[in-house]
């Protein structure tokens, strides 16, 4: 059974509500087990994200999707401690051909989170994963991809009502993108 494993950080909640998403979205497609790993503050010690357990599961997964809110212009730095605690997964080539996507909230349309995504796609290059992006296209009835991102999705969360943000459209964007990422797990499992 193929494994999609969400890692993701989440400030204020926004994120988590993505992640959940993305995880529905995955867990859609028959035969594919979809896991929420949220990174928690308490994992990272003197600056360093410590967590076996996590990669443990994350090593068993055929799928690694990145979120993380877009603060000041990149991800958040919880997720940059863990990201940068995968340098012995990069050096033991460990993740090596799995397939790998992102996600990312903040308060503005743009609010340069296209800078998040390109830093997650970095981190999948060098851990040598294969990058699943987004082909919806934007400006439809559902308001799907309505931020226009390809390489992965951006969501908006200074929206009102706050307490549900982001909105429907976003959410939806981000179950597309995990049935995707799930669908490609069952095809590099065959």
């Amino acid at each position: 059974m193929p494994t999609v494993s969400i890692i993701y950080f989440s400030g204020t909640g926004h994120t988590t509500k993505l992640a959940e998403a993305v995880a529905k979205g995955a867990a859609s497609v028959a035969g594919v087990k979809a896991n929420l790993i949220a990174i928690s503050g308490d994992d990272i010690v003197k600056g360093r994200y410590q967590n076996d357990a996590v990669f443990t599961q994350l090593d068993a997964s055929d799928a690694v999707i990145f979120g993380s809110p877009t603060y000041m212009g990149g991800p958040a730095a919880q997720f940059k401690a863990f990201a940068d605690a995968t340098g012995a997964k990069w050096y033991a080539g460990a993740w090596r051909d799995k397939i790998a996507a992102g996600f990312t909230v903040s308060s503005g349309p743009s609010g340069d989170k296209l800078s998040t995504l390109h830093y997650f796609f970095t981190l999948a290059m060098q851990l040598g994963m294969i990058w699943i992006g987004l082909p919806e296209l934007p400006m439809n009835d559902r308001g799907i991809n309505r931020l226009s991102s390809y390489s992965g999705v951006m969501a908006q969360a200074g929206q009102e009502p706050v307490d549900i943000a982001p909105n429907a459209a976003d959410k939806l964007t981000g179950e597309l993108l995990g049935r995707r990422v799930g669908e490609y797990a069952v095809k590099l499992k065959k």
